[in-house]
């Protein structure tokens, strides 16, 4: 689920947490940076049983309209096309999804069902779903696409739900077009012979080491890594630096000189963007020129020391 680049903005937001606290246990803020990381999959599940529990309460809707007095036709013989969904029954009957609530005790909508009920309205009053109901074909694909459709369309950006997650937990903001991301990848790719598996959160295990080790390596070594910059900036202001572009630069420049498997463009690439997102409008070219300066000064004097075809371009 986890890409480098949010490996790497965990790292760097922890960093930042840690000198603003003024903390200097080293064991301690990394098992902070787990602990955000590991947040992570609550997100990505409480995301995911949303699609389960607005099936659950339109079948609820259904069952009272339907022991109405004066029950309409319509309310007495509804339309089922949404709640026998074949993709949302795969995430319904998901023995991986429900092993997962229960093992993190996550049961959100069943405290929270106003944010569920506010949802479905917005569901239920959207043209994808309008569509798809008014629809007399169905089949495992068009379930498929109605229910991607309608998790890019209308409930990944529904402003509802983001308030609730925001409101739940503050540094989720980042975390979830990463999740809404993983969440429609994996739709996409469910067949009726399938069955939904809940994403790990690593890629691999060279993944989760590569968190760890960034962050050890930066923080342990940060006076020497600034040391490699600071006569590198002669038209600025070293102590007007902003504090985010001086954490990326060690980060950065950590990955350079002790990451041999990471590619430097990669490197220089995925600190920019880092740059450009999260700190002043000029720090990814500030970044940019002094990364740039630093990697021909090490390709001169050897100290890269990458392995691998293409790793020092």
């Amino acid at each position: 689920m986890l890409n480098r680049r949010h490996i790497r903005i965990k790292v760097m937001q922890t960093i930042y947490a840690m000198h603003q606290k003024g903390s200097d246990s080293i064991e301690k803020e990394e098992k902070f940076l787990l602990s955000s990381i590991e947040n992570l999959m609550d997100l990505y599940l409480i995301i995911l049983s949303s699609l389960i529990e607005l099936t659950q309460k339109e079948l609820e809707y259904i069952d009272a309209s339907k022991k109405k007095h004066l029950a309409t036709a319509a309310e007495r013989n509804p339309n089922l096309k949404f709640t026998e969904n074949q993709v949302l029954q795969l995430l319904k009957s998901s023995k991986s999804i429900q092993a997962a609530l229960d093992t993190r005790k996550i049961n959100n909508w069943s405290a929270n069902d106003d944010t569920i009920l506010l949802l479905l309205q917005d569901v239920k009053q959207s043209k994808v779903y309008l569509d798809y109901m008014n629809d007399k074909v169905s089949s495992f694909e068009l379930d498929k696409q109605f229910v991607a459709d309608l998790f890019s369309e209308v409930i990944a950006p529904n402003e509802k739900l983001y308030n609730y997650l925001e409101d739940y937990k503050l540094t989720w903001i980042d975390d979830i077009p990463v999740v809404n991301t993983q969440i429609l990848k994996q739709l996409k790719q469910l067949t009726d012979k399938s069955e939904f598996r809940v994403s790990s959160l690593f890629k691999d295990e060279e993944d989760k080491e590569f968190a760890t080790l960034l962050f050890k390596n930066t923080v342990l070594n940060e006076v020497e890594l600034a040391k490699e910059y600071l006569d590198k900036t002669p038209n600025w202001d070293v102590d007007r630096i902003a504090e985010i572009d001086t954490i990326l630069l060690k980060m950065a420049i950590c990955e350079l000189l002790k990451f041999p498997s990471v590619p430097v463009k990669v490197t220089i690439n995925e600190f920019l963007e880092i740059a450009k997102e999260y700190s002043t409008p000029k720090s990814s070219i500030f970044i940019n020129g002094i990364l740039d300066n630093l990697v021909k000064s090490y390709q001169s004097t050897g100290r890269l020391n990458k392995s691998g075809r293409g790793l020092l371009e």
